[in-house]
Order: structure tokens, then C-alpha cells, then sequence
């Protein structure tokens, strides 16, 4: 049990260090970008990533950590985009969202989206909990330029996540996606 979480806490401690990795380098992309209208980026996309659970429930109720599989379909003409995530660990959670897209630059949006954790029922936690509520996501897609793929990162919160003793669950998930 030990060996468990020893690897878990190597995850959650290396997920963070690479998803700060991918946010100063998008930051610092951004910092350096020329001004200029820009408009949204424009792809659907397909990734696979990770997931890592920041936050526990009550005793048994403990954070996760597992893949993710997202998918982003963009409407065009207006800044907004339909989302889904699918956290999978020992458990299973959908996360269908509604997001907001803040274009930054020509591959870079930042984006705002509220939703749904659905739980698969399962007594098992996953990266957000362990029943459904209620999500806002905040995140960022950035286009690699001349490539179909995509960056994405972003964080889960989750009201009311929690069976036992109720409470916010939060989760960050980031990866690479293929633009359709």
C-alpha cells in the first residue's frame, strides 16, 4: 500500500512539474507574440493525457490519479465550444462542458467552461469525486504551429464531489490532442 502511494504522490509531484513546464512555456509564447486581432484557434480535437487529483474527501475518499481522453468540438462564428473529458481510473468519470474561448493569439485560447461530473456509480474516487456535480473548467489549447496537434491543459472543479462529507474536488488534466 506503501509502494502505492509513493507512486502516486511521484505522479501528482512530476503532473505538476510538467503541466508548470507547459504553462510558462505557453507563457512565455504569449509573452513574446506580436499584438494583433487575434481569432479564436480554430479545431476540433481529440487527446489523451493525464489526470491528477488534488483533493480528498472524507477518510476513504482519497485523490486520484489516471488518464484522460478529451475532446474538444469547436462552433465556428462564435467563441464557443463543446467539451468532454472522460477521467479513467479505478472509477470512471464524464465531464461534458460548455466553454467560453478566449482567443490570445492565433494558436492560443484560454477558455472557461461549465458542466457536468458524472460518476459511473462506482464506490471507487476518481480525480473529481465520487458522485455528480456541478464543474467549472478553466484552460488553455495551444495549436503547434504547421501540425495538426494541440497542447491542452486545464484544472476541474468540482462542487459537492464528495459522498461523505461533500466538499470541492479539483483535478488538473493536460496532453496532446489531434485536430479534426
Amino acid at each position: 500500500m506503501e509502494r502505492i502511494q509513493d507512486w502516486k504522490q511521484r505522479v501528482c509531484r512530476w503532473g505538476a512539474i510538467a503541466l508548470g513546464g507547459i504553462g510558462l512555456s505557453a507563457g512565455t509564447l504569449l509573452a513574446t507574440a506580436p499584438i494583433a486581432s487575434a481569432q479564436a484557434a480554430y479545431g476540433s480535437y481529440v487527446g489523451i493525457g493525464a489526470a491528477v487529483g488534488l483533493s480528498s474527501g472524507a477518510e476513504g475518499e482519497s485523490s486520484s490519479t489516471g488518464g484522460v481522453v478529451a475532446v474538444r468540438y469547436k462552433l465556428l462564428e462564435v467563441p464557443i465550444s463543446l467539451r468532454a473529458q472522460l477521467l479513467i481510473d479505478d472509477t470512471i468519470a464524464i465531464v461534458p462542458t460548455v466553454s467560453y474561448d478566449i482567443p490570445l493569439n492565433w494558436q492560443a485560447d484560454a477558455y472557461i467552461g461549465a458542466g457536468v461530473a458524472f460518476q459511473d456509480g462506482n464506490q471507487s474516487t476518481s480525480p473529481i469525486g465520487n458522485q455528480t456535480s456541478f464543474v467549472i473548467q478553466p484552460g488553455i489549447d495551444y495549436t503547434v504551429p504547421y501540425s495538426n496537434l494541440v497542447l491542452f491543459g486545464n484544472a476541474i472543479i468540482a462542487f459537492d464531489a464528495y459522498r461523505e462529507g461533500g466538499g470541492t474536488a479539483t483535478s488538473l488534466q493536460g496532453g496532446v490532442g489531434l485536430r479534426f
